[in-house]
């Protein structure tokens, strides 16, 4: 495999496990947390979806092609109070998620050497892709973070939960928390 393979094929999965985390937090929801804000200058869960969906749209539309910051983008609508239920949330998130998934089956070991622009800016693919990738991390991890705060004691947790790492390590590695040895389906 080419490194312009291998690379697209280890940021596909990252956007997924972060698509992923997103979808876990929601379904740890009631309808109304979604909307929550803690102060009126705050972000709800709902409005950072809608952000992103805007982001998604503008950023991987025609990625190969045409500047990431489209003239059709209305950024500073994305951080109102638009969204209005659960299911224009999932679909909101579907859709943006689709073209980043979509954008990235475009590109190839063919046209890996493609400059990208967004905002003017000359990108190549792998700036682009990693400028969105550390863009959408930091805005799934305040939406997460919002769920944990919602939810409180009743908050499942989406990675090793507190307490759990020597189990977690015996699980995967065969070892407990002071070292051991890896088991014989490692090697």
């Amino acid at each position: 495999m080419d490194h312009a393979t291998t690379y697209l094929a280890s940021a596909r999965a990252q956007f997924a496990y972060y698509k992923a985390l997103g979808e876990k937090t929601f379904a740890q929801l009631e309808d109304d947390q979604l909307f929550w804000r803690a102060d009126p200058e705050g972000n709800s869960i709902a409005i950072l979806v809608n952000h992103l969906w805007g982001n998604m749209r503008s950023r991987w539309t025609d990625f190969l092609t045409t500047d990431g910051e489209k003239e059709w983008r209305e950024r500073d609508r994305e951080f109102e109070d638009v969204i209005t239920s659960r299911a224009e949330l999932l679909a909101l998130w579907e859709q943006g998620w689709k073209c980043v998934f979509d954008a990235l089956d475009t590109v190839t070991a063919d046209n890996f050497d493609t400059t990208v622009y967004i905002r003017a800016q000359a990108h190549t693919i792998i700036d682009a892709v990693n400028r969105q990738l550390c863009h959408y991390a930091y805005h799934v991890g305040q939406l997460v973070l919002l769920g944990r705060i919602l939810k409180g004691e009743g908050w499942r947790s989406l990675s090793i939960p507190r307490g759990g790492s020597s189990t977690f390590n015996q699980e995967k590695f065969g070892r407990g928390a002071h070292g051991g040895h890896f088991t014989d389906d490692l090697k």
